[in-house]
């Protein structure tokens, strides 16, 4: 974080200051200046695990415990700061506030706009569905080549750690990419009062968080914040594939930018392939036409990939930089169609991160497509979370989609998720071919015992499920690594 005194952030936060009688004698006597003037510039951490000497601990109450239980910790590590709620005794400075998650979005805001009046700082937000955090990778994969970038670590993309991610911003920092993420209405609002993109991208509208909302018309309309509050100056870009997206174009004063397979989006893609070895296709981009060869898997990835060009495109980037860059990323991300192969013929996507109906589906696509004659196709799957009322319907559809798509065996791991198992079990070219079990332990003695050359599994799930460390450990990864 940029360097403020204690009484600079405790004006942007409206805070109370306090000052350990001893610390306040000492720095007097020690900076010869008042407490108040004496700067912190470390990171901003919300989890004390991670404080080091010089950090700002934000402690936050939340649903199963309260950071100001870790705020002693959190001042053992070193932290030169601890923002609360109410007074704590410690024995170093603490700034009392009102509401702990306003004040962190206070602090980001007012860190970016200090940053920002330096006039050398471009934002750009990605929001969608699916694909904000591959398209996220991808993006800052191209901006690192043209000067220094400040991207979110994972996906820090909600009320809390998309202002966390902001505060890492310095005044060398070029560019600023922020995932806006939404489990529920307001929350992209939220993160645009906090900081206006200069380039916003909006990826795909789909049923992921759908039992948060409603519905896929109001997680539109969320999604559509992300361009609604742009101006003129601004940048919408958006995909060309999806109505939702388009119909958005007439709810922002931006220009608009389309990326998509569409014969109107500049940029698009033709002639898309996806192998074992990654997906390739012809990008159109103006007049000029370029095979690009990504190394992730799936033909869904094409799409993050023509948004991360339309936006480098956007800012002057040429393509004979964004390409390279855009083609040497070598995963989506940790658990994101992540490629393992725990032995010779046998191969491991483990897409175990998150799961919406939309991504997997594309995930069992992708696992039919690459297979060849000689390999069984193998699909492990657990529950998409978040469903709300559409749960049992969304579940029956995966698990008629994996029939159609030819999988040779499923194994759906969990009670949430049984109506995968049901319903291909309902298709009558099926006969036994799916198995449930009630945990991942029992799936992986079942794999372990039927593994063979040949095979290619696919391990999806939400997270809440857990099947990432399934996928690591029949990846031959130990979950020590995660």
């Amino acid at each position: 974080m940029i360097a403020l005194s204690l009484a600079e952030v405790a004006a942007l936060l409206d805070g109370e200051l306090l000052l350990p009688a001893a610390t306040s004698a000492e720095t007097a006597l020690s900076e010869n200046t008042t407490p108040s003037e004496t700067m912190v510039d470390g990171s901003v951490q919300t989890d004390s695990r991670l404080v080091e000497p010089g950090s700002i601990f934000f402690a936050l109450p939340g649903e199963e415990t309260d950071g100001h239980l870790f705020a002693a910790s959190a001042a053992d590590a070193g932290a030169a700061l601890i923002v609360v709620d109410h007074p704590l005794e410690l024995a170093v400075p603490q700034l009392v506030v009102a509401d702990g998650y306003q004040a962190l979005a206070a602090l980001a805001r007012g860190v970016v706009a200090r940053v920002r009046e330096r006039g050398t700082l471009t934002v750009i937000a990605i929001t969608g569905s699916n694909g904000k955090t591959t398209t996220k990778n991808m993006l800052r994969a191209v901006l690192e080549t043209e000067g220094p970038t400040v991207a979110p670590h994972g996906s820090f993309n909600n009320h809390v750690g998309a202002p966390v991610s902001m505060l890492r911003v310095d005044y060398d920092t070029r560019y600023l990419i922020v995932e806006m993420g939404a489990s529920g209405t307001g929350q992209i609002s939220h993160l645009m009062s906090i900081v206006t993109p200069d380039i916003s991208v909006v990826l795909k509208v789909g049923l992921a968080h759908a039992g948060n909302f409603g519905g896929v018309d109001a997680i539109a309309d969320e999604k559509a914040a992300i361009v609604r509050g742009l101006p003129a100056t601004a940048i919408a870009v958006l995909n060309a594939d999806d109505g939702r997206v388009v119909r958005m174009a007439e709810q922002t004063a931006a220009s608009v930018r389309w990326f998509g397979l569409a014969s109107s989006a500049n940029p698009r893609a033709e002639n898309v392939e996806a192998t074992a070895a990654g997906t390739s296709f012809t990008l159109v981009s103006g007049t000029d036409r370029r095979r690009v060869q990504l190394r992730i898997l799936g033909e869904h990835h094409v799409m993050n990939a023509l948004a991360a060009i339309a936006v480098a495109t956007a800012l002057d980037i040429p393509l004979d930089r964004s390409i390279p860059a855009i083609e040497d990323v070598a995963r989506a991300a940790r658990w994101r169609m992540e490629v393992l192969t725990p032995s010779p013929g046998i191969i491991v996507i483990n897409d175990a991160y998150n799961a919406s109906p939309d991504s997997t589906a594309a995930a069992l696509k992708t696992l039919a497509q690459i297979v060849t004659p000689e390999q069984r196709s193998v699909a492990v799957l657990g529950e998409m979370a978040e469903l709300g009322e559409f749960a049992d319907e969304e579940h029956d559809r995966i698990g008629r989609l994996t029939v159609r798509l030819n999988v040779r065996k499923l194994i759906v791991v969990g009670h949430r998720a049984r109506h995968i198992h049901n319903a291909a079990g309902l298709e009558g070219s099926w006969d036994g071919e799916s198995v449930l079990v009630e945990s991942a332990d029992e799936a992986y003695d079942l794999l372990s015992e039927e593994l063979r050359p040949g095979d290619v599994v696919l391990v999806k799930s939400s997270n809440s499920a857990g099947l990432r460390f399934l996928g690591d450990r029949i990846g031959g990864l130990s979950e020590s690594t995660s």
